[in-house]
Parts: structure tokens; sequence; C-alpha cells
């Protein structure tokens, strides 16, 4: 028997850092853009986990900065990122946090994407569904559980 589903329900607010040891890989335009056994996921009341991938394991010559900043009360202030291949390109789909706020210091530099703009997310293996809503990046596997924010079906969560 595999590990326990986890419940957004159950995940706390303020949101927590936990550390991961699943295979992440993120395909972005044909190319693979980040392969690893090791991420940071934010777990935050009613959001399925977003992922933040270790620097060392994007590939950065793929990424270029996009204009605009956005500010999270938890995290602090985003920079943004258009995914560039050839001359096919995906604005704004990634973003990372130069000076995150003392309780998610850890997540400096590391960058986290929208599954939903990507070719495909996966963990272990498993095709990542995108957590609805273009403003969120949670990555919603079988083993994790809602409902969810953001999902039409919940507009009491939206």
């Amino acid at each position: 028997m595999g590990p326990q589903p986890e419940r957004v329900a159950d995940y706390p607010r303020p949101p927590v850092l936990v550390e991961s040891a699943q295979h992440i890989e993120v395909r972005a335009l044909g190319e693979q853009l980040v392969a690893c056994h090791r991420s940071l996921r934010v777990l935050e009341t009613f959001h399925p986990p977003t992922y933040y991938l270790p620097p060392e394991a994007v590939r950065w010559e793929l990424l270029e900065p996009a204009p605009g900043r956005s500010f999270c009360e938890w995290k602090g202030v985003a920079s943004y990122y258009t995914v560039v291949v050839g001359e096919r390109r995906l604005e704004r789909v990634a973003w990372s946090y130069a000076n995150p706020t003392p309780a998610f210091a850890a997540l400096a530099g590391w960058l986290a994407l929208y599954p939903g703009r990507m070719d495909g997310c996966w963990v272990d293996g498993e095709l990542v569904q995108p957590q609805a809503g273009g403003f969120y990046g949670g990555w919603i596997t079988s083993g994790v559980l809602g409902p969810f924010k953001g999902d039409p079906e919940h507009p009491e969560l939206i």
C-alpha cells in the first residue's frame, strides 16, 4: 500500500515549505526545461502544491526575464520569465523570488512555473494536472485531494 493522499484542506495557512525527493520533469516548447530529484513544495490551504525547482536543474538558457513583478504576502516580490526556443515563446510562464521573506528564504533563486502552460510536467512519472484559474501554479497529482482553490465547481474557494 502506497502513501496516503494529502488533503489540501489539511494544508496550513500561512503556507509551509516542504522538501521533496520526487522525480520532477518539465518540458516546454519541445525541450526539457527541468529534470531533478529535488524540489521545494509550498503547501497552502486549498491549493495543490506549487513546486519550486533548484537553479542547478533549470536550463536557464531557455529563459529570459519578463517584464512585471507580483507580490505574495507570504513570499515577497516575484520576478517572471519567458521560455524561448527559437522563434517560439511562452510569455511569463515561470517565476522566482530573488529575495524572499525570511520564512521562505530557502526559495531564493529557485524557479516555479505554471504547469498548464508547459508541454507537460511530471512528478515521479505521473503527468500533472494544472490548478484551474490562470493565476495559480499548483500541481495536481493522484496523491493530492481537493477541492482546490480556483476550481469553478467550488466557487466558495475562488
